[in-house]
């Protein structure tokens, strides 16, 4: 971390000048000048000071948070294939947050592994195909531009009884997949 850059973007976005900082910290306009372009270091007592002025604290001058990312391409999905289907994550480490969207691709007379009974909720859309969901000994058929949503307390899976591949929408929540 560059300590002065950092101080010199908190100065700007008060609009102060270097004069009316070091005034307020009761330092010099050179030191602070000197700060900035990382030429010196303050104590830890100056740093605080300085901080104080630009009305933020050590804790939050020094908490290097990343940008969480919203959008997701192409090549961030993580993939997994089989025979049977392919699986693909649209949130990349969605297992982290409190629902796991993926797309489930399955092939002619095809199915998923069968999901046990969980805590949570299901949901998927129906992209194109005709699929049978089954849930316990339920059997549900479902065609492009269907969808469902069902709570994860029976054992389920997704069949494909149609004569191309099947592709759906699937979000899960808690993440199981």
């Amino acid at each position: 971390m560059r300590i002065g850059e950092k101080i010199k973007q908190l100065r700007l976005q008060h609009r102060l000048t270097q004069e009316e900082l070091a005034n307020r910290c009761e330092l010099s306009k050179g030191f602070i000048s000197q700060l900035e372009r990382d030429q010196t270091s303050p104590s830890i007592s100056t740093l605080m000071d300085i901080l104080e002025c630009l009305g933020t604290n050590l804790k939050d001058f020094f908490n290097e948070t990343t940008e969480e990312k919203l959008v997701f391409g192409v090549n961030d999905y993580p993939v997994k294939e089989s025979e049977e289907c392919s699986i693909t994550w649209l949130v990349p480490s969605a297992q982290k947050n409190s629902m796991e969207p993926i797309m489930v691709v399955i092939n002619p007379g095809c199915c998923t592994d069968t999901d046990n009974p969980h805590e949570g909720e299901e949901f998927g859309y129906v992209l194109s195909g005709k699929i049978v969901l089954h849930l316990g000994s339920a059997e549900k058929k479902c065609r492009k531009g269907d969808s469902f949503y069902f709570r994860s307390a029976m054992p389920h899976y997704i069949e494909n009884t149609g004569k191309t591949p099947a592709q759906l929408i699937w979000v899960s929540t808690p993440p199981n997949f």
